[in-house]
């Protein structure tokens, strides 16, 4: 991948998704949904499909600024940034984003309970918890680890995994987020870690878990799916808080 330097662009959409994604990584970090300086954000640039918004690889989600976000385009070149990003980062997000016109917003993290539930055999999020059936229907499992995606054959690999699913879980990884907007995908993310925190912590009691009938989880899932707006009127009232407390996230 080339490097390539240019200054920040100044186009108002462009920078309000730039901030939403800092907000994203600001607040990953704050609830425990990271690990250490690894992880990765991606955003399509408004405007211009084939180019995204990624965070540049070392930088610790806490303390991730609008301007500190690597604009790529789809050959890996560096359009807006110090340095390309690493290339994991690169393979996982762009084929997703190829392969997945819906998928503008992709998140790839490591949290702690979701990415529990992918180290046992056959883990799966069971319909047990009303949280849970958030996503229902709604997650592709990967029960093959290849190792690190390296290369575009193992990102393609994982952009069919999740074939018409918004989220997978990756065997021995972690999961992945997708959504059109960066409040859609972060609300989903937060939820999910809550639903499989939740369903963990019912495990280890050792007792066998209430499964809700399908018929059940199917037309609360139609109930939940009726209010998606709330994600929006979530992630903007995680972007007040920040602007109180930590407005340096929007530089």
């Amino acid at each position: 991948m080339q490097e390539h330097y240019r200054r920040p662009n100044t186009d108002p959409a462009v920078e309000t998704a730039r901030a939403d994604l800092a907000a994203a990584f600001r607040w990953a970090a704050r609830l425990d949904l990271h690990e250490g300086v690894c992880n990765h954000f991606s955003l399509l640039v408004p405007g211009r499909p084939d180019h995204f918004l990624i965070n540049p690889h070392g930088r610790h989600f806490a303390e991730m600024r609008a301007s500190d976000l690597l604009m790529v385009d789809a050959a890996g070149k560096l359009v807006e940034g110090e340095a390309p990003p690493e290339p994991t980062a690169f393979f996982i997000h762009w084929r997703i984003h190829r392969t997945h016109p819906n998928a503008a917003c992709v998140l790839h993290t490591h949290m702690p309970h979701a990415t529990a539930l992918t180290m046992v055999e056959g883990g799966r999020l069971e319909m047990a918890h009303q949280t849970a059936l958030m996503f229902h229907d709604r997650i592709a499992y990967d029960d093959d680890y290849q190792g690190l995606a390296l290369d575009e054959g193992e990102g393609d690999r994982l952009a069919r995994v999740l074939a018409d699913k918004p989220v997978a879980f990756l065997a021995n990884h972690g999961v992945v987020i997708t959504a059109a907007t960066v409040a859609e995908a972060f609300d989903a993310l937060y939820y999910l870690e809550r639903a499989c925190r939740q369903q963990i912590l019912a495990m280890s009691t050792g007792r066998p878990l209430k499964i809700i009938p399908p018929e059940i989880c199917r037309r609360t899932a139609r109930q939940i799916e009726g209010e998606r707006g709330n994600a929006f009127g979530h992630f903007a009232a995680l972007r007040r808080i920040l602007d109180r407390e930590e407005p340096e996230y929007r530089d």
